[in-house]
This record gives structure tokens, C-alpha cells and sequence, in this order.
């Protein structure tokens, strides 16, 4: 009953955020849907699981606060909660940071590899998807408010951190977070001129972060030296988590290519190539440790 109770609870707040026109509302429904996941991070009874519980309640917390200073900061402003008249700057800038860390982007992500580490592929799985659906809603809902001096600076950065962070892991949950870090600077960036290429983006890397991570589930594989000896029991499957991981890098037969096309083909057409550069530039830096997952399972398994 409990574990209806909590999914029950996961799914109403993440609904109530993106169906809410209130920026009070909004946050009620943050609020349920963290207080919600706080006992499946700590359901495995080990410190590491205890650790990461605090680091994303804390963070999660913080944020939140943030959001309400914001809303509130607007209120006063304006007279209205309304969502999408949030109207100062200052507001703006606050929600839109408030937002970055509820949903892991850098410059605020350091808690996402921490706590995708210390918890289970199930729940890192949660958090690497649904969890971000309510803070992507709301940028969204906000996004022709929001300075695209700052959207594209965080997704840059993002990009960088998420292709840098995830080079030297060996852990495949910390690869997954710096991946999920990498791909939400593409959203992020590209918020900024197109906000439905943007939703299209966090749900095509969805839709291949979900069989990732059911796969890693099903063979019980935690690092890269467990996917070099899954090859031999399960050879299907460990293909196709490489060839998934080689499309949410964005190379070219894949679906992953899709949306990172669109992103570039929409900043060059705004005049934007320098960052479109960049944009590519940091794509090839994560491609590296994709490629490395990749390698490990085709080359060095293959007899």
C-alpha cells in the first residue's frame, strides 16, 4: 500500500505542476512530488543511500525556496501569480536558476551524479526522467520571459560539464547523470529560441535513457567491467544498450542525431553559429566516453 500511496503521490505532483497556472500551486505540487521520492532513494538500507537521500532533499529544498522568493518577489511586483506573467527580471533569473537545480543543469548539478550513485538503477531511472518533467513544464511555460543570454550560457555550460564529467567514470550511473547533464544543456539551450524543439529533445532522450537503464536493471550491470562480462550471457542486450548509448550521443544513423540536428539547423538560421560551433565542438567531448562504453562492449567482448 505505501508503494501505491508514494507513486500515487510521484505522479499527482508532477501532474498538478504542469497543469497549474499558479505559481503556488506549482510549487505545492514540487513539494508533494520531492516528499514523495524521498523513501525510494532511501529504500536500499545503506549509508550511500542515506547520503544521497540528504543531498537531493537538500538541494531540492533550496531550490524550491528559491522559487517561492521568486514568485513571491513577482507577486509584489505585479499583483499576480499567474505563471506566465512573471514579468521582472530579477524573477525571472531567480526561477529560471531555481528551475536549472531542481533538474540537475549545471553550473547547480553537482548533486545529480552523487545521488544517481548512491541509490538504484530503478530510481535512477526515475530521477533521470519523470522527475524532470515538472521543472522542464514550467521553463517552458516561462521561457518567452526568460534573457537567452542565460538559457544559452547554462546550456553551454551544461553541454561542457555533462561531455567533461562523464570522460573519467567508470561507475555507468555516474556516465548516465553527466549523459542526462550533457543532453539537458541542449534543452536548455535551445529553450531559448525554440521551446517546442526544446520538449521534443528532453522526450526523444527520454525514450532512450528509459531502455537504458531497464537493461542495465534486467542484467544487473553497475560499471563498465560488469558490461564487458554481460556479453557472454546476454548478448542482445548488452548491443543494445551500446547502440542506445551511441544515439543519445547524437551520431547520425540514430534517432538522437534528430533533435541535435534540428537544435543546430535552428541556431544557425537565428545567425548564432559560434555557439552552434560550440554546441558541436562539446558534442564530440561526450561522444568520447559514449564511444568508450561502446568500444568496451563491441571490442573488447567480441571474441
Amino acid at each position: 500500500t505505501s508503494i501505491t500511496i508514494i507513486t500515487l503521490s510521484i505522479i499527482m505532483g508532477t501532474i498538478m505542476t504542469m497543469s497549474s497556472s499558479n505559481w503556488l500551486m506549482a510549487w505545492i505540487g514540487l513539494e508533494l512530488n520531492m516528499l514523495a521520492i524521498l523513501p525510494i532513494i532511501s529504500k536500499p538500507k545503506t549509508t550511500r543511500a542515506s547520503e544521497a537521500t540528504i543531498k537531493y532533499f537538500l538541494t531540492q529544498a533550496i531550490a524550491s525556496a528559491m522559487m517561492l522568493l521568486s514568485s513571491t518577489t513577482n507577486a509584489w511586483q505585479t499583483g499576480s501569480w499567474d505563471i506566465l506573467e512573471l514579468k521582472n527580471k530579477f524573477s525571472t533569473t531567480i526561477m529560471t536558476l531555481s528551475l536549472m537545480m531542481k533538474m540537475g543543469a549545471a553550473p547547480i548539478h553537482f548533486w545529480l551524479p552523487e545521488v544517481l550513485q548512491g541509490t538504484t538503477l530503478q530510481t535512477a531511472l526515475l530521477i533521470t526522467t519523470w522527475q524532470k518533467l515538472a521543472p522542464i513544464s514550467l521553463m517552458y511555460m516561462i521561457s518567452n520571459n526568460i534573457q537567452p543570454a542565460l538559457l544559452m550560457s547554462a546550456g553551454i555550460l551544461s553541454m561542457i560539464v555533462g561531455g567533461l564529467g562523464g570522460i573519467n567514470q567508470t561507475q555507468l550511473r555516474k556516465t548516465m547523470a553527466y549523459s542526462s547533464i550533457n543532453n539537458l544543456g541542449w534543452t536548455i539551450m535551445i529553450m531559448a529560441l525554440s521551446p517546442n524543439l526544446a520538449v521534443m529533445n528532453i522526450f526523444i532522450y527520454m525514450i532512450m535513457t528509459t531502455p537504458i537503464f531497464l537493461m542495465m536493471t534486467s542484467t544487473s550491470t553497475k560499471t563498465l567491467q560488469n558490461l564487458t562480462t554481460t556479453w557472454t550471457t546476454s548478448t542482445a542486450t548488452t548491443l543494445s544498450i551500446a547502440l542506445l548509448m551511441l544515439s543519445t550521443s547524437g551520431l547520425p544513423p540514430f534517432t538522437g542525431f534528430l533533435p541535435k540536428m534540428l537544435a543546430l539547423n535552428e541556431l544557425i538560421t537565428q545567425k548564432l553559429t559560434t555557439l552552434a560551433t560550440l554546441a558541436i565542438m562539446t558534442s564530440l567531448v561526450s561522444l568520447l566516453f559514449y564511444l568508450r562504453v561502446t568500444y568496451l562492449i563491441m571490442v573488447l567482448t567480441s571474441p
